[in-house]
């Protein structure tokens, strides 16, 4: 018997208490202390650099910049990629908004008509931004946009030669993609969803197909003309895991937009 639960007999005995009653009073607070400190491992880290992520093995993370969800994707020998962090759903209109109040870059502003049209709440994907716009959020925030390879390595989400970024069932695209057409989980006809409105792929990313194509860092081919978008949008038929699209730099389009990730020092 510990010595505070022999104090705490003694206490009891004198003031009539069993000393079954102590032990179970103690196990019950055993057993808050335990859940308390369990709840506390199981909080996401929050990050403001990529040098605080020397040592921290969470697979979430909240980004501090821009309190976008992050999670950790695995290194793979598949395509030659490091781990990384990367943005569980698409950067939202109200997170631009926050980069543009704290950040010297140019947008016009007539272009938040076109983008309520498709995005009307804070919680939509933001839409009509280049891939200038994209790189300069990312710059902001001390992130990056991601490789091709890296943007298709998680897309699939561990899946290996699977049709769609959830396997090969054609018939549940819509549980996790918003894409032309209603149906399923997706009841968006004619906008983009809230991020997250639909099911993560297997590594609990959101929106990897469907809802708005996502700027990638690379060219789409030697010629330079374009950059790579992937993922395809609310305006396509559901879209294979392998889908490309390209498009000038300066390009904005009402089913444009782009997450970030963050290098694993």
């Amino acid at each position: 018997m510990s010595e505070d639960l022999i104090k705490a007999s003694e206490v009891a005995r004198r003031i009539g208490v069993s000393l079954v009653v102590v032990q179970r009073i103690f196990a019950v607070l055993l057993v808050a202390l335990v859940g308390s400190v369990c709840a506390a491992d199981a909080k996401e880290v929050v990050v403001a650099s990529a040098k605080e992520l020397k040592g921290i093995k969470a697979k979430t993370i909240i980004w501090k910049k821009d309190g976008a969800k992050m999670v950790l994707i695995p290194e793979s020998e598949l395509v030659t990629a490091s781990a990384f962090y990367m943005d569980t759903t698409e950067v939202t209109v109200g997170q631009f908004k926050k980069f543009l109040s704290e950040a010297d870059h140019p947008f016009d502003g007539e272009l938040w008509g076109k983008v309520y049209e498709y995005s009307p709440t804070d919680k939509h994907p933001m839409i009509y931004v280049s891939w200038f716009d994209a790189t300069a959020y990312a710059k902001w925030a001390g992130k990056r946009l991601p490789t091709e390879k890296e943007w298709n390595f998680a897309g699939r989400g561990g899946l290996v030669d699977k049709i769609f970024t959830w396997g090969d069932e054609e018939s549940i695209a819509r549980d996790y993609a918003n894409f032309y057409g209603t149906g399923g989980r997706d009841q968006w006809k004619n906008t983009t969803a809230p991020v997250g409105s639909l099911k993560p792929n297997g590594y609990g990313l959101y929106d990897m197909s469907g809802n708005v194509w996502e700027w990638c860092q690379d060219w789409y081919d030697n010629s330079r003309i374009g950059r790579v978008l992937r993922g395809g949008s609310w305006l396509n038929l559901a879209l294979r895991a392998a889908g490309r699209n390209y498009n000038d730099p300066t390009g904005t389009y009402n089913d444009y937009g782009f997450r970030c990730v963050v290098d694993v020092p």
